[in-house]
């Protein structure tokens, strides 16, 4: 965690454009919603302007991928601190690694008071790296706290590389619809408390959650996941035909270079196929 990355004026921006994101003020694409979220995700749609900002965002849980339709999401994406922080840590498990990043999602946690969190997971099992070389880089735009549902780790938990089973975690009025990873001491907890501004840095595989917003305080994160550069990423390729030789040669690239350089630049790049959407819940009492 570094405290004091994003500024106070910066936090404002992110505040302001979440809610012109979700008011449908940038334009966007209407493909089908992904599978795994159909049952509580929509399309962003253009709002009434009789509506407040705190009534348009207060069923949002998180915009999926914003950084593909707005300027301001991208240019945290690329924030100069982050991405040097970054370009030391990502992949500097691997003796080579020249520091090369690139980015492949951004989500938009908004959070608000009386919504669930998500249960244990680790990143990796749901954007796969070749080398283990997956950081999240979380964006407190408001103080995270245990009461509004701050993030919580299992400290060390990255280090054996092993992916966790999933099952249901039949606590719906905690979590979200998501499954819960299994077969670990969850005793070993650690809450994460930031103030605004800070950045929590995290491996694809540390186990972590969120809990329910208890307060009455929204609970803005801005997340965006980065790899080694030089490490293909076979993201969403179980579901689909690679049309390749091999499955070692599967590579998603909806990828954005933040640092170093692409060795795969002469592959071009294609926008984000789940597009821009929004995961939407109801508030549950408190």
């Amino acid at each position: 965690m570094v405290p004091g990355i994003i500024s106070g004026a910066e936090l404002e921006e992110i505040k302001a454009d979440a809610a012109k994101i979700a008011r449908g003020g940038y334009d966007t694409t209407a493909e089908a919603i992904p599978e795994q979220y159909a049952q509580a995700a929509v399309r962003l749609k253009t709002v009434p302007d009789n509506l407040s900002d705190e009534e348009v965002q207060r069923t949002i849980l998180a915009i999926h991928n914003p950084h593909e339709i707005s300027p301001v999401i991208l240019k945290y994406l690329k924030h100069p601190m982050i991405c040097g922080i970054l370009g030391q840590i990502s992949a500097a498990h691997l003796p080579y690694w020249d520091g090369s990043v690139k980015c492949m999602q951004t989500m938009l946690f908004v959070k608000p008071p009386g919504f669930q969190g998500q249960a244990w997971h680790q990143d990796e099992l749901f954007i796969p790296t070749r080398d283990r070389s997956l950081v999240g880089a979380w964006i407190a735009v408001d103080d995270a706290t245990i009461e509004n549902g701050c993030l919580s780790i299992i400290p060390g938990s990255h280090r054996p590389g092993y992916l966790y089973p999933l099952r249901e975690h039949n606590q719906p009025d905690e979590f979200d619809t998501g499954p819960t990873c299994y077969g670990f001491d969850e005793s070993a907890e650690v809450p994460v408390e930031v103030k605004a501004g800070s950045v929590v840095f995290f491996n694809g595989y540390v186990l972590h959650r969120s809990r329910k917003n208890r307060s009455q305080m929204y609970r803005r994160v801005l997340v965006s996941h980065y790899m080694n550069a030089a490490s293909l990423l076979p993201w969403f390729y179980p579901k689909q035909e690679t049309g390749l030789p091999a499955y070692g040669q599967a590579d998603l690239r909806c990828v954005m270079l933040v640092a170093g350089r692409d060795p795969y630049s002469w592959k071009g790049t294609i926008p984000t196929p789940d597009g821009v959407f929004v995961r939407v819940r109801e508030r549950i009492s408190q």
